[in-house]
């Protein structure tokens, strides 16, 4: 089996070397490779699979927000769960996240901006399980390694580091749980975001400000979760 390199930060590459050296790992390129070949439109595209990787540091995680899988849509994804590329507007989901961050920090949100890079930047690790998708078919990436990939992505960050606030959002990211240590790390669970869902536990969930107080009570400097 020939070495894989992916582009990804090279504090993680360092973390996670021995899962890039797995057969799963090695089936997933070759599934995503035989996807382009057979003319299927893949997002994000190949050097964004990694941006939350590649933005925040393996050392730099404070929070880590799971979500399922990329969106869908031309131009959407961009490696980063719940954002959108510049010039995309914000998704139903994402944009309820910003009305709950109005509301728990009396803050004015940008509503016309869904790219949150400078999130990522800060150290909010946005990760989605499943890291890649065909256009316009939704979890059509599911169960062809990914899982395996971001399990041990959440493995590594909770068996070595500590302090991390993870924040859940619906049964999806909920049932990570088990793979978070509890007696190190900080877990707040809530509803999904979705407008199916947020208004049965995400909106008032305050996980914003109860973030932001962890970190100020772990000595360490807060989120700025405004989107300008």
């Amino acid at each position: 089996m020939s070495k894989i390199n992916p582009q990804i930060e090279e504090s993680w590459k360092l973390q996670l070397s021995g899962e890039f050296e797995k057969s799963y790992f090695s089936d997933l390129k070759t599934f995503l490779i035989n996807e382009k070949s057979n003319g299927s439109v893949v997002f994000p595209s190949g050097q964004q699979i990694f941006n939350a990787f590649n933005m925040c540091p393996f050392d730099k995680v404070k929070v880590v927000i799971i979500g399922q899988d990329p969106y869908h849509g031309h131009g959407q994804a961009h490696g980063l769960c719940f954002s959108v590329q510049d010039g995309v507007k914000p998704p139903p989901s994402l944009v309820n996240i910003y009305k709950e961050i109005e509301d728990d920090l009396g803050i004015n949100m940008n509503f016309g901006k869904g790219n949150l890079d400078g999130w990522a930047k800060q150290g909010v690790f946005l990760l989605n399980s499943i890291l890649t998708v065909k256009e316009n078919q939704p979890a059509s990436h599911q169960n062809k390694g990914w899982e395996t990939f971001t399990d041990a992505v959440i493995k590594e960050l909770s068996d070595n580091r500590k302090g991390l606030i993870f924040l859940l959002w619906g049964k999806y990211a909920q049932s990570k749980e088990p793979l978070i240590d509890k007696t190190k790390h900080h877990i707040l669970k809530a509803a999904h975001p979705s407008p199916f869902s947020a208004y049965n536990g995400f909106m008032g969930c305050k996980h914003f400000s109860k973030a932001n107080a962890i970190l100020r009570n772990q000595g360490m400097e807060e989120i700025n979760w405004q989107i300008l």
